[in-house]
């Protein structure tokens, strides 16, 4: 089975944790179900989780080229330029990274509120931009927008793949069987 799942904001993308942290555990109950991929502690949104270790390894490895569409507030208001750089490639310290997409958007009609909300500023703009990644590496949209002077104030996954959070709230899941997802993932 496939489970989507709204992860939370500071929910660890793992069913234990030593140090008493919320994880997937307070909101799925799904014996043998790993995670497809990694969702940052403070990042917010779909998380994809399976019992099928092809079906995990087809969705996760970089080689598959899924694409991963986030939602990003951003500190500042994004220029053509930044824009531009974020699709043309930014040189990050594990070498250059570029988004697929990148586009200024405005704030998305579905979004819930944040707990604890963002700290706005009166005197600071912020942007919603669509960025969208065909790799996978960690903190990848944090560090591209910094890289262009952007700090990410919010990072909301909305789709991997043909999956998208679809209306499901903070906490909740959804369920497609192996059959279903591996037909998507053929489409």
């Amino acid at each position: 089975m496939l489970i989507l799942v709204n992860k939370p904001y500071q929910v660890l993308c793992q069913f234990t944790d030593p140090d008493g942290r919320v994880t997937l555990a307070d909101y799925v109950d799904a014996p043998g179900a790993y995670p497809a991929g990694r969702l940052d502690f403070d990042s917010e949104g779909l998380l994809l989780l399976t019992n099928d270790g092809r079906l995990q390894a087809r969705i996760s490895q970089p080689r598959s080229k899924i694409r991963k569409v986030y939602w990003a507030q951003v500190e500042g208001t994004a220029s053509d330029e930044q824009v531009g750089a974020l699709r043309g490639g930014v040189e990050l310290k594990d070498g250059v990274a570029r988004a697929v997409e990148a586009r200024r958007i405005e704030q998305p009609p579905m979004l819930w509120d944040r707990d604890p909300p963002i700290r706005y500023r009166k005197t600071v703009t912020d942007t919603w931009m669509e960025i969208t990644l065909a790799e996978g590496r960690n903190r990848q949209v944090r560090r591209l927008t910094a890289a262009v002077g952007l700090p990410t104030l919010r990072l909301i996954r909305c789709a991997i793949g043909p999956w998208t959070l679809n209306g499901l709230a903070p906490g909740e899941t959804a369920c497609v069987s192996n059959e279903e997802a591996w037909a998507a993932l053929s489409s």
